[in-house]
């Protein structure tokens, strides 16, 4: 199960990568792209906010339910932020492809807001939570977490191999990108 979050955490860091490009273009006064932009939000909001985060949260919830001296839950907590600033960030996406004027500035901070926010998620994941989490679970416990995740897990609708339509104009520029 950690591999796969780790492989999640891989194709999440690419398409933060072309936000952050994108937000550096527009920082620099060059127009983007903002179909893809939205289409990259779309994926965080429909896989990585729907699958991988829950995910995540039934494991540790495993982790707190039966190894944890402490039942503190800080990555529900920090995957609530995520959706909430996916939410305002998409928000802001809709209005801009709705031709209603935003302001440039709001947007680059938005930009930067999320992708920042995206990245320290994931560092303190592989940093704190799967270290401890690879440490402390035993192969018992690994198998019968994945018995319960196994209502959330669904295939990734973006970084598969075989051909789907979902998400394609965004597998496209990906390939174009590489």
């Amino acid at each position: 199960m950690l591999k796969r979050l780790m492989h999640d955490h891989k194709h999440i860091a690419v398409l933060l990568n072309v936000l952050k490009n994108k937000q550096m273009k527009l920082s620099d006064g060059e127009s983007i792209n903002f179909i893809v932009v939205r289409d990259i939000v779309e994926y965080m909001q429909g896989y990585a906010e729907r699958c991988h985060h829950p995910v995540e949260d039934i494991i540790y919830a495993y982790y707190l339910a039966h190894k944890a001296n402490d039942s503190i839950d800080k990555l529900s907590a920090e995957h609530e932020l995520v959706i909430q600033a996916s939410a305002a960030l998409m928000t802001t996406l809709n209005l801009i492809l709705s031709d209603i004027v935003v302001a440039r500035e709001k947007l680059i901070v938005d930009f930067a807001d999320y992708v920042a926010l995206q990245e320290r998620h994931m560092q303190m994941e592989e940093r704190e939570i799967f270290p401890l989490l690879a440490k402390t679970l035993t192969e018992q416990d690994w198998q019968l977490i994945e018995s319960e995740c196994q209502k959330s897990l669904i295939d990734d609708p973006l970084f598969l191999d075989r051909e789907q339509k979902e998400f394609e104009d965004l597998r496209a520029y990906l390939t174009m990108a590489d």
